[in-house]
């Protein structure tokens, strides 16, 4: 038996401005920007499930995402699309196979979001 539990805690986001990155990705997943900046760097997203932490300590350009890590969950796909659209989210992507697309953060992270 292993005392490693096969489940993801957090995920950490890399970025340039901690507040800036704080009010861009709360206003995305429509939650309050009401939380605590952590140690002048961290910011923990409220999720349900596994959490987000945007963190400008370890911003670098290395260190972005070149491809998703991770997806964000949708109920549909095309409206999510239209809603990044409509908020002038650097889109990568078109929607592919009825399913996802990607799309860029304001620090150059790849993201997703995929119909559940």
């Amino acid at each position: 038996m292993s005392p490693i539990l096969n489940e993801i805690g957090t995920t950490f986001i890399p970025v340039r401005d901690i507040e800036k990155a704080r009010d861009w990705y709360c206003e995305l997943l429509g939650v309050k920007a009401d939380g605590e900046i952590l140690f002048g760097h961290l910011y923990i997203l409220p999720m349900k499930g596994t959490g987000i932490v945007l963190d400008s300590k370890i911003y670098s350009k290395d260190a972005v995402f070149n491809v998703p890590a991770f997806h964000f969950n949708t109920e549909d796909i095309n409206e999510a699309y239209q809603f990044m659209k409509s908020k002038n989210v650097d889109l990568l992507t078109e929607i592919e196979h009825n399913q996802w697309f990607t799309f860029k953060d304001p620090d150059e992270n790849m993201l997703m979001v995929c119909e559940c």
